[in-house]
């Protein structure tokens, strides 16, 4: 597995990096044989030291999790901890599911933009009834089953996952609602 570990402001030495190491190994050998890559990030915010981790699995799922402690190695060990559970509800679910996906999961690129907010720019905006848009990125949108979208969604700790259903090809979102539970949006089943 590659690990890429590094700090915003923050000197991570060769002792925290190997502690990071061997703990993340023992946790992923525990719940996924195939992870690819682990990204760890570690910064300040005031008081505390936050530890950000992000890992991707061969299977095309990636879990994120976040710790924050007064140590640098508590704020790690909180991480990791999150990621554990992560791990463990992903891996129950795909035993629960009866389904091992052979294949990596697809992805097809896509634009994704980010628009300006309303404020100033709204007297220019209205007259040509166009957003502003202030960025263009190139964003991955995966080939998912309607469960494996919502796991991903839940795993990375996102409210919203666009996806293309892989049963039919169309383009699906599902998405976190204020009540607690998942919307899906399906415009194919629309009549």
């Amino acid at each position: 597995m590659r690990y890429q570990i590094s700090g915003k402001q923050i000197d991570v030495g060769e002792a925290l990096q190997g502690h990071v190491r061997r703990e993340f190994d023992a946790t992923v050998e525990r719940y996924a044989q195939r992870p690819t890559e682990a990204v760890v990030v570690f910064s300040r915010d005031a008081h505390a030291y936050v530890c950000e981790a992000t890992l991707r699995l061969s299977t095309g799922l990636t879990a994120q999790a976040r710790g924050a402690a007064t140590e640098v190695y508590a704020a790690f060990d909180q991480c990791r901890e999150r990621m554990d559970k992560q791990l463990r509800r992903h891996k129950r679910r795909l035993r629960d599911h009866h389904r091992e996906r052979s294949q990596p999961v697809e992805t097809e690129g896509a634009s994704s933009y980010i628009l300006a907010s309303p404020g100033d720019e709204e007297e220019a905006e209205s007259a040509t009834l166009q957003p502003i848009i202030i960025a263009e990125m190139e964003t991955r949108v995966p080939t998912l089953s309607v469960g494996e979208a919502v796991m991903q969604m839940e795993l990375a700790g996102v409210p919203l996952l666009v996806f293309r259903n892989e049963r039919h090809g169309g383009v699906n979102v599902v998405h976190r609602r204020d009540d607690g539970n998942v919307g899906w949006i399906d415009p194919r089943n629309l009549t």
